[in-house]
């Protein structure tokens, strides 16, 4: 796998390992008496009462309901569906970021998100992944021209993340496609190696025996987050955080590859144990007056894309703040979405270097005396606001 220093990566059934991990934390939630399972159900707001939890608002079928309660888990993955070429699920757009975000919660390293190199290229949304086994199984990066672009790159194909996914996107900026060829290392087995991709190409046409398969850069996975300490507790008293939508910094500024699925049951562990030796607390009467629109991105995607994708620079980066703020700081199905986005681009403009899957342009060398970037959303809309951006008040 790419940049790990030997094969150390267990897969199930070759490129079946999330599934098969949903499938059995499923199966383990349904057998536990003690847990109630409210499917169907969303969080728009958390509240909050003197700097602690205080319970949850959510929306289902028949409604808006409350729950009181001390004590929240965040487990509600990364932030793809911001982006219109992603690996995530669409829905998957920061939306624990934002509960968090409104809670008063910190957020640290937002900047750092990470983009695969070959998801498939095609309409289909999400786009399907075409694993990086498949490059460890020694398959190879070339463009419509035949040419081997990352073949004297250290590493080759299987250098970090960061370095293969800018080999790819200068190549698309060029006009250029891109394809993974398999036919030398793998050829006739790759259906048996690879089951899901294989089904995947087929689908889209592809004949893996004669063809390579075109590949293009997604959103695929974000390093930065919900800032957490060693149980994954928050700043705000009563909330966790664990998963894709916590910065425990143990990935740094760039994943390495399959190191979210051993954090992610790691550091559940951490937050169970601390939830379990919390106070309850008390019950409180909530109202709420005012329910979130359901979050929905389409309409910031293109300005996400062209700014906080994987070649960024401080113009356009400011020129999409303007843009998000107006939409985060209004009550609307964007604006949770959009004030996600803000923090990142905020945190991107803080940022004056490169670093890992963070690249600027206009500073392309690495600032060995640059620090973990922390925000509060009333500390970006004041960073927006010092820019010379003007921002209505925010409803809630």
């Amino acid at each position: 796998m790419a940049a790990h220093s030997c094969r150390r990566i267990v897969h199930a059934a070759g490129d079946a390992t999330g599934r098969e991990l949903v499938r059995t934390l499923a199966a383990a939630v349904r057998r536990v008496p003690s847990i109630t399972v409210l499917e169907g159900m969303e969080a728009r707001r958390l509240f909050v009462e003197d700097g602690a939890i205080a319970g949850v608002l959510a929306v289902g079928s028949k409604g808006a309901v409350t729950m009181s309660t001390s004590r929240v888990v965040l487990a509600t993955g990364g932030i793809g569906g911001l982006f219109s070429d992603t690996r995530n699920p669409i829905g998957s757009c920061g939306h624990g970021l934002a509960l968090a975000a409104c809670a008063g919660a910190e957020l640290a390293d937002l900047e750092f998100v990470q983009f695969h190199p070959t998801a498939l290229d095609g309409p289909r949304r999400p786009m399907p992944l075409v694993s990086e086994a498949v490059r460890g199984e020694g398959a190879v990066l070339v463009n419509d021209k035949g040419q081997r672009f990352l073949a004297d790159a250290p590493g080759g194909e299987l250098a970090s993340r960061d370095v293969v996914a800018r080999a790819v996107w200068h190549q698309l900026a060029a006009g250029r496609r891109v394809f993974l060829d398999a036919r030398q290392c793998l050829g006739p087995r790759f259906g048996k190696r690879f089951p899901t991709i294989a089904q995947l190409c087929r689908e889209a046409g592809i004949d893996l025996t004669i063809e390579p398969i075109p590949v293009r850069t997604a959103a695929h996975y974000h390093m930065g987050g919900v800032a957490v300490d060693a149980t994954g507790r928050t700043s705000v008293e009563g909330l966790w955080a664990c998963g894709e939508v916590a910065c425990t910094g143990l990935h740094g500024a760039n994943r390495l590859a399959s190191n979210s699925l051993t954090e992610a049951v790691a550091t559940a562990g951490w937050v169970a144990e601390s939830v379990v030796g919390a106070s309850p607390g008390c019950r409180r009467r909530l109202l709420y007056t005012l329910v979130p629109p359901r979050p929905d991105p389409s309409c910031i995607r293109p300005v996400v894309s062209a700014a906080l994708g994987i070649i960024r620079d401080g113009e356009t980066l400011r020129e999409a703040a303007a843009a998000l703020l107006q939409i985060a700081t209004v009550n609307q199905a964007a604006s949770d979405p959009a004030l996600v986005a803000l923090m990142i681009a905020i945190a991107a403009l803080g940022r004056e270097e490169s670093r890992g899957s963070h690249y600027r342009s206009d500073f392309p060398g690495r600032d060995a005396d640059a620090r973990s970037l922390r925000l509060t959303l009333r500390t970006a809309i004041q960073a927006a606001v010092a820019l010379g951006w003007r921002a209505p008040t925010r409803s809630t």
